[in-house]
């Protein structure tokens, strides 16, 4: 392939080529060819998007909220006018289908929409005569330059969970995409321009852990906001937060469906497998454990033949479920983490291993893959596989797969199918995690309620969207004023010319 494209940064509103001189690869999953070099860019190159970030804050911080709702209401425009070439750009360089691709660009579309209502959001308190002649009032203010770090997985919603909220709430902002994907990223951050951000105020760079480690000890960076595996949020969370800033991480997670004996059989089933295969189970969010509650471990059959039926091709063919997993590495982790659950004893009742695509022999796929007879201690339940993996876990009763997955360090979501209110109430009330669905098999909810994952899937008080995400990236300031009144004589009229 010749006329390989450099993917550049985009520092001051202008997009501008690395120095470094190193470079990464971009591929396509679904064949390993060199779509795209992305630069490990220099350290100065940072510190050069965080310098006029900081420029630009000094006036985007006092232009009006009006102004900046109008910028959020035209990127909702052109996002979704280029929702299209937007999905193209994530199945290239993810091999995610087109439809989940679109999909995403839709829920990205969301979040944008919601940063426009940042009017009301902002909005702070008063209270006059407080004290006899005091007056008390809080503002609602920017903190200044801030960054989001973005995983692989979402190229186009995760940084959408970001930066629309941040800069409509005043502050200037640096995007590191991951360097697996960052195109979707990088013309995102494009269309923010066109819609009438001024330069500076959204800026990208592209980089490894060197880069996200400056973004988190720069003293002029206040915030970070990161999305991806628990090892790294954690280490984001832990130099953010010992350089003094506020800081958000949303992490790894083991997600849990319980199907009651009460639920609709093929709504259940057609719906767990949606959320365990779909993306190729390559999301924070996928149902990767299913809680089977007493007769329904006689449903397994039907599930699994059901499974069969799913389409594995690239992400090009709108008729594929799903493509090929990111890379060489997730592909062997997978397969890997497949093989360790034969050993440990797990029943594989469906091998998604050495699967191949006619004309894609080099593509990263791994097929469906269902194991059952799985049991606490096994690394297939244990660890966050992020493939095309569903465990099945058999018990009893809903108090015990309550207790089940309360054990279960992570927290992200859960969810029950079940046609009882009474058995649905006792289930939320008493599942130790943050987002929970009824009927629902991944809980994540509309833009405008804030995504609240829980326990080891989240570092940080507050999560991205809904009041949230602006409180988050904003700070409150109280003011308490006495005016003296003794000089009355003074002419106090105003002239309305």
């Amino acid at each position: 392939m010749t006329n390989i494209p450099t993917i550049p940064l985009l520092v001051n509103g202008e997009k501008v080529q690395s120095t470094s001189g190193k470079y990464l690869d971009v591929l396509n999953p679904a064949d390993q060819s060199v779509v795209a070099k992305v630069p490990l860019c220099t350290l100065d190159e940072v510190d050069a998007a965080i310098a006029n970030a900081k420029e630009a804050y000094k006036t985007w911080r006092n232009t009006g909220i009006n102004r900046r709702m109008r910028v959020m209401l035209k990127l909702q425009e052109l996002v979704r006018d280029n929702t299209e070439k937007l999905a193209a750009l994530i199945t290239k360089e993810h091999g995610k289908t087109l439809p989940d691709a679109i999909g995403e660009v839709g829920r990205g579309l969301e979040a944008i929409e919601h940063a426009c209502s940042v009017a009301s959001m902002q909005m702070g308190e008063y209270s006059e005569n407080a004290a006899t002649g005091v007056d008390v009032y809080t503002l609602i203010q920017p903190l200044g330059v801030v960054a989001g770090i973005t995983a692989f997985n979402f190229p186009v919603m995760l940084p959408c969970f970001m930066f629309p909220y941040a800069v409509a709430a005043g502050n200037t902002f640096i995007l590191k995409p991951s360097e697996q994907d960052p195109s979707a990223s990088l013309f995102l951050a494009e269309l923010a321009l066109e819609a009438g951000l001024p330069p500076g105020v959204l800026n990208v760079v592209h980089g490894g852990p060197e880069v996200a480690q400056r973004l988190c000890e720069h003293p002029d960076i206040k915030a970070v906001s990161f999305i991806g595996s628990t090892h790294v949020g954690t280490e984001v969370y832990r130099r953010a937060s010992d350089n003094g800033k506020r800081c958000q991480s949303m992490m790894g997670a083991k997600n849990h469906c319980v199907v009651m004996p009460d639920s609709d059989k093929e709504v259940a089933i057609n719906q767990l497998i949606g959320a365990a295969f779909g993306a190729a189970g390559q999301r924070c969010m996928a149902t990767s454990v299913a809680v089977m509650v007493g007769e329904t471990r006689e449903w397994v059959d039907e599930l699994v033949e059901k499974t069969k039926s799913l389409k594995v091709n690239v992400g090009t063919d709108n008729s594929a479920d799903l493509g090929p997993l990111v890379s060489p590495s997730a592909k062997q982790r997978v397969e890997g983490l497949i093989q360790s659950g034969v050993d440990e004893g797990a029943n594989l009742v469906l091998d998604g291993r050495n699967y191949v695509v006619p004309g894609y022999e080099k593509g990263n796929f791994v097929g469906p893959t269902i194991f059952t007879d799985v049991k606490k201690g096994m690394r297939i339940y244990d660890e966050e596989i992020f493939g095309p993996v569903l465990v099945i876990v058999n018990v009893d009763t809903l108090d015990e797969a309550i207790a089940f997955i309360n054990d279960n360090p992570n927290g992200n979501g859960v969810a029950i199918f079940t046609q009882d209110g009474g058995v649905a109430r006792h289930f939320q009330n008493n599942i130790d995690v943050g987002q929970v669905g009824i009927n629902v098999p991944i809980p994540v909810p509309v833009a405008w309620f804030s995504f609240t994952g829980s326990r080891g899937s989240k570092l940080g008080d507050l999560g991205p969207n809904g009041k949230q995400a602006f409180s988050f990236w904003t700070q409150t300031k109280t003011v308490t004023a006495r005016w003296s009144q003794h000089n009355r004589s003074v002419n106090t009229t105003i002239s309305m010319k």
